[in-house]
């Protein structure tokens, strides 16, 4: 049988329309499925709450997959200013709000509640006696403020004792700073001492001087894992009664302790205080849905963080200013 030597015009039209069928099924089936849409919430702030809030964004992305975050730790100042500025979508402040940001535009919530601690070195020589007699509001006063108290004798009464104290604040504006100059009458330019940047920068000055002295907030004071004070560093009592004694309630050798005194009160406010986001007016959006949902069902996290939950008045407060 002969086949013929040319294929008949019907022929291939018929062949060149299955060959484009073909291709069109082969692109279809390479091409990439639609992907889901993200969307950006940016944060910066506070060192006192990031900790808190990386793990906020944790657990609300579990929920809201098309959410990511964006979470850089700065200072206080530098959250507001940030958020202010419209760098970010939301500041962390670990201070109370002035009417001077209020008057910008500041919008702000309460969400948690932490506290600043006194620390030194684990290796001060003078270690067992502090412990043991603690250092009232005017010792810190004298060593942070007035510079009377030089050295760690006159500390702790001991005149022949003359190791000098080594000083460390913090370089940055920042809440801890601020609250702990406040507990002291004062604001954070009052502070003497070699400023340090950061809670890391400063924990790590005091750790490695064994005459240092300085301060930090809960989630940088305790180690997450342990509970005990991160090492090289030990959280000087603060003699809140003024009896020349640490109390056992006031000897915080451990995270649940420090967490139980704040919560109940136990530990003076300040340097207990509340912890703030702020916003550039009031927030809509996914930024919005982020902070109803941390004052709501983002609670049940914050002791397992370490921190203290709001009061239940606050709380109200915050949804209050959320309301349309």
């Amino acid at each position: 049988m002969q086949f013929p030597s040319k294929i008949s015009p019907l022929c291939g039209v018929l062949m060149g329309s299955l060959m484009v069928f073909i291709l069109c099924l082969s692109a279809c089936s390479s091409s990439p499925q639609p992907t889901e849409k993200k969307q950006a919430i940016s944060v910066s702030g506070a060192f006192a709450l990031y900790p808190m809030m990386t793990r906020w964004a944790e657990e609300y992305q579990k929920i809201h997959s098309e959410i990511v975050f964006d979470i850089s730790a700065g200072g206080a100042g530098k959250g507001m200013a940030d958020a202010l500025g419209g760098v970010v979508d939301i500041g962390m402040v670990s201070r109370e709000i002035t009417q001077e940001e209020e008057a910008k535009g500041a919008f702000w919530f309460a969400v948690a509640k932490d506290a600043v601690f006194p620390t030194m070195n684990a290796n001060n020589p003078l270690k067992e006696r502090i412990l043991q007699q603690g250092f009232t509001k005017q010792i810190f006063y004298d060593i942070f403020i007035s510079g009377e108290i030089t050295t760690w004798g006159q500390a702790v009464g001991d005149a022949q004792v003359q190791d000098p104290i080594h000083v460390y604040t913090r370089s940055d504006a920042a809440g801890a700073p601020e609250t702990w100059a406040k507990y002291l009458g004062k604001t954070q330019e009052d502070l003497l001492g070699v400023g340090v940047f950061g809670d890391p920068g400063l924990i790590e000055a005091v750790a490695k001087d064994p005459l240092g002295i300085g301060f930090n907030n809960l989630g940088y004071a305790y180690d997450a894992s342990s509970g005990a004070p991160v090492s090289g560093i030990w959280i000087i009592p603060i003699d809140a009664n003024e009896n020349k004694v640490a109390d056992p309630d006031e000897i915080l050798s451990t995270k649940t302790k420090a967490v139980a005194a704040v919560a109940t009160n136990r530990y003076p406010s300040p340097p207990a205080r509340t912890l703030y986001l702020v916003t550039k007016g009031k927030p809509s959006g996914i930024v919005l849905n982020f902070i109803r949902w941390i004052l709501i069902d983002g609670q049940q996290f914050v002791r397992e963080a370490g921190y203290i939950e709001i009061t239940q008045t606050q709380l109200q407060e915050s949804l209050k200013k959320l309301s349309p």
